[in-house]
């Protein structure tokens, strides 16, 4: 069997997982293209890393041997005659997820203000982004699961979440005030937005992108003063962040109550692991604050 029918089995026992894994197939093709040029029959350690080597930056090499390495580590577990190189070939350095900003509600209504001022006025598009910042804001939904959102996926129960990011299915329920701004969006959409099947359209008639989203989010943080004109700052997938934290922020005490909240919050935002959730526990000061108060309690001898 060739390198490249080998990346085949490979890539579909990955999207068959769910994941998208569009940018690894590419990787994974290349190098068998490389391989399969030389007669590669089982995968070399010395071949991969030479392969690695000549991308544009270390960082790249890093990233390619990453990729080629779990395919040999599922190659090796079929077949021990595939060898698998070292991980810290390039340098070994610790992915570390950004901080994620908090954002008080008023900023949010600051953000969401300011986009019902966005050109072209008097058109459709100042109107999307507002409602498609509001909703995000109100539900924790990914962007690019609400720019897919039909306005046959408002249902009665909620929203209907498809194909998500591990091409899962979910239904998230919404707020009466979350419905109503829809409706209202809605009653705009049918008049102004144009044939496309989705449910936000810009001024166009066509849906906006994830990056339009992103970069007009951050236009709009650094107009209201939410966001400072140079540096980093609170950005799109913050909504998110500040959506789940404010939820862990309600949880109830108790250890069954929080197992309760934290499995449902983790199920309500499409995380593929439980892991990913309690990632926000230690990354938000209110949250750590109220876990440090609770084992001071606990070491004085009060209620857990």
């Amino acid at each position: 069997m060739s390198i490249s029918t080998s990346v085949q089995h490979y890539v579909a026992l990955k999207r068959g997982l769910g994941y998208h894994f569009a940018d690894q197939e590419q990787m994974l093709r290349k190098y068998a293209a490389f391989a399969d040029a030389v007669g590669e029959e089982y995968l070399t350690a010395a071949r991969m890393i030479e392969w690695a080597s000549r991308a544009s930056s270390v960082q790249r090499s890093r990233e390619w041997l990453r990729v080629v390495r779990h395919f040999a580590i599922s190659m090796h577990a079929e077949d021990d005659r595939h060898e698998i190189p070292p991980h810290d070939v390039f340098g070994c350095v610790k992915r570390r997820r950004p901080r994620p900003h908090i954002l008080a509600v008023s900023e949010i209504e600051q953000i969401m203000k300011a986009a019902l001022s966005l050109p072209p006025i008097a058109s459709l598009t100042p109107y999307t982004y507002h409602y498609l910042i509001g909703l995000l804001a109100t539900t924790g939904l990914r962007v690019s699961e609400a720019i897919a959102l039909l306005p046959t996926d408002l249902t009665t129960d909620g929203l209907m979440i498809r194909e998500t990011k591990f091409h899962k299915t979910r239904l998230v329920p919404i707020e009466t005030s979350t419905r109503k701004a829809l409706m209202a969006y809605l009653a705009l959409r049918r008049r102004f937005g144009g044939d496309d099947p989705h449910l936000f359209v810009l001024s166009t008639g066509e849906p906006p992108d994830r990056s339009s989203v992103t970069r007009t989010f951050s236009k709009l943080a650094r107009q209201v003063g939410v966001r400072r004109v140079q540096g980093n700052g609170p950005r799109l997938h913050d909504l998110r962040h500040s959506f789940a934290v404010r939820s862990l922020e309600q949880c109830g005490q108790g250890r069954a109550a929080i197992d309760r909240h934290m499995l449902a919050l983790s199920t309500y935002l499409g995380h593929a692991c439980l892991s990913d959730t309690y990632w926000y526990l230690e990354t938000t000061p209110v949250l750590t604050r109220q876990i440090a108060n609770a084992a001071e309690g606990c070491r004085a001898g009060g209620a857990a």
